[in-house]
């Protein structure tokens, strides 16, 4: 991990960082404001939105299933921007970029498992009992896997992997039988997920259960998030001639389609997020390409730079702020700075202020690293 100290930051698409801003605002507290707005006002409209701050239990989709798939989404779109072909290029040119993948794929999941302890008793000392599949890990080997296919094969490759990952995905949670179960199981401990982490997975599981969420087998369809964001940021960089707005109604159609298909396959796939089922992968690509079409449109065309620059703030340093969610403990901080206040404010009210106080101390934060030019990078 490296802290960058610039002048002047190097020019990067806005809505990029405006939608990884917005997709970490969730995490970073943004999920209480509803409930507070609920103890706040009564109207039961506030009990849906929360109600959408929640993972589904098992089967399903919720607003808050998309915040991971999206930022794994959006590393794509960044990796697509800027596409580079190494196999032609000497060794020399391309050990750089090699190192640099290596240690970041090496860094991210180290601080995935730190993550994974943080505020907690500490990691073990046994290295058995150490969860280290994670979120990070996670973000970390799709990318690693999106970069290695973009830096070494063919456009219509890429494509032809992409498909064939979530299609035999798809048919292995269909056709290979478990032990004790049969094939086709899509439950916590009959899927073929929770045979595969239960026998090859190292350490411990999410919890204890039998499938990790993280776990090894549903990380290969979260590579194929990653190359739709890839081909998305194929997709703005080509298309100049037909103009912007053709660029984001495209995105927003492609989107509608990936959405639609998704929801067809869940009739023989069900969508569940702990299990990244191929019906999840489209349904939370769809919604991907929507929300970057909206982004894109409202920032990079409509230019409405200043309504997102709060987010924007957040998503330049999206990586850190989300490590530090687990080793900071901001609502002490937000408590110690803004308890007095908070407890101004009639009772029903004081959870609402409580949420915003909690977003407010971590993002001037990021502001005050924004306003100095210092971006972590991993």
């Amino acid at each position: 991990m490296e802290a960058t100290q610039a002048k002047t930051p190097k020019r990067r698409l806005m809505s990029l960082d405006a939608l990884r801003g917005f997709d970490m605002f969730w995490i970073l507290g943004g999920e209480a404001l509803f409930a507070g707005l609920l103890l706040w006002t009564g109207w039961h409209g506030w009990q849906w939105a929360d109600a959408q701050m929640h993972h589904s239990q098992w089967h399903g989709f919720t607003f808050y299933d998309l915040i991971f798939p999206l930022f794994i989404f959006l590393s794509g779109v960044a990796l697509g921007l800027s596409p580079k072909r190494l196999d032609k290029l000497p060794m020399a040119q391309r050990m750089p970029l090699y190192k640099h993948s290596v240690k970041r794929l090496l860094l991210l999941l180290f601080f995935g498992v730190l993550y994974n302890h943080g505020w907690g008793t500490g990691a073990p000392v046994a290295i058995d009992e150490v969860r280290y599949a994670s979120v990070l890990g996670r973000i970390a080997f799709a990318w690693f896997f999106a970069a290695m296919l973009v830096w070494h094969t063919s456009f219509r490759t890429q494509v032809l992997v992409t498909l064939g990952i979530l299609v035999l995905y798809g048919l292995a949670q269909l056709l290979i039988p478990v032990p004790g179960y049969g094939a086709g199981i899509f439950s916590p401990e009959g899927s073929i997920n929770a045979y595969v982490d239960t026998h090859l997975l190292p350490g411990i599981a999410y919890q204890n259960r039998a499938l990790d969420p993280e776990g090894i087998l549903s990380t290969l369809p979260a590579i194929v998030n990653a190359m739709a964001g890839v081909f998305v940021g194929h997709f703005i960089v080509k298309e100049h001639a037909k103009g912007e707005w053709y660029k984001v109604v495209t995105m927003l159609i492609a989107g509608a389609l990936v959405l639609g298909c998704g929801w067809l396959l869940n009739l023989v796939i069900p969508v569940n997020k702990d299990l990244w089922t191929s019906s999840f992968v489209l349904v939370t690509t769809g919604w991907s390409m929507i929300l970057l079409a909206v982004f894109y449109a409202a920032v990079d065309v409509l230019k409405w730079q200043k309504a997102a620059f709060p987010f924007v703030v957040i998503g330049c340093n999206a990586i850190i702020i989300y490590l530090a969610s687990s080793l900071i403990d901001w609502k002490y901080t937000a408590q110690s700075l803004f308890g007095g206040l908070v407890s101004a404010f009639p009772s029903s009210a004081q959870e609402l202020m409580a949420a915003i106080s909690l977003l407010l101390v971590q993002w001037l934060v990021l502001f005050w690293m924004y306003k100095r030019g210092v971006f972590v990078k991993v």
